[in-house]
């Protein structure tokens, strides 16, 4: 699970063991058995963190900007980001690949939509999509998956719709056998560095609008990227 979100820690990680070769099984049967525990541990997140909400203010901004639509939170979890941004005024959606996250997520805000999905193929038409979030979700994905999951944004996101990464700064990886409430899991979380974000975006037919690291000095910084569909 995520060692940390927008630099704060969340679960100790032990940096050691490769990536397996099943990382979207173990990934979705890994949140699925930890779910409860990680919606614990993300609660108020973003209550103590103005850097994160500002990061989703702007990104609200710019999606009214280019004239609204729907906005796809990929890899939403239990749904508070898409709680937040609709409270922004804008028209949000979650989809997580963790059929248990979306349960949770419909229980806790029965008036918003959530499905289960997964960003290596979505299933949405090209240029459906107003503007598309993945606020560290795309942490357990290793790097030979990012073209295709960037290249997966791109489909589905309208020429000049505003998109916004957000992952764990830095370099290396860790793995985490042991979840939230002491279940058994196996996934591993990679640090990045903003440009190497910001290179694979780029080749996915993205512009690069802004990069930013928040709270540097912290054990585990965090980092936005927001670029555009340049069509």
């Amino acid at each position: 699970m995520p060692a940390s979100i927008g630099g704060l820690d969340l679960l100790p990680v032990w940096w050691v063991r490769p990536m397996s070769e099943d990382w979207l099984s173990d990934t979705r049967t890994s949140y699925d058995a930890d779910a409860a525990g990680h919606v614990e541990k993300v609660r108020g997140l973003l209550d103590g963190n103005p850097y994160l909400r500002a990061s989703l203010a702007l990104f609200a901004e710019l999606v009214r900007d280019a004239g609204g639509g729907l906005v796809a939170d990929v890899g939403c979890g239990p749904g508070y980001v898409t709680r937040h941004l609709r409270g922004l005024e804008v028209e949000a959606f979650g989809v997580d690949l963790s059929a248990e996250m979306i349960a949770i997520a419909r229980r806790e805000y029965p008036d918003l939509r959530f499905e289960v999905g997964t960003m290596t193929d979505l299933g949405w038409d090209e240029h459906s999509i107003a503007g598309l979030l993945a606020f560290w979700s795309v942490i357990h994905v290793p790097d030979q998956a990012i073209p295709g999951v960037f290249g997966q944004f791109h489909r589905v996101l309208r020429p000049g719709g505003p998109l916004l990464v957000g992952f764990h700064a830095g370099r290396g990886k860790s793995h985490t056998s042991r979840g939230y409430t002491g279940r058994a899991i196996n996934v591993d979380s990679y640090r990045r560095e903003p440009r190497e974000v910001s290179a694979w975006l780029r080749d996915a037919g993205f512009v690069i609008e802004a990069e930013l690291v928040l709270r540097p000095d912290d054990e585990l910084p965090g980092a936005v990227v927001f670029a555009r569909n340049g069509g």
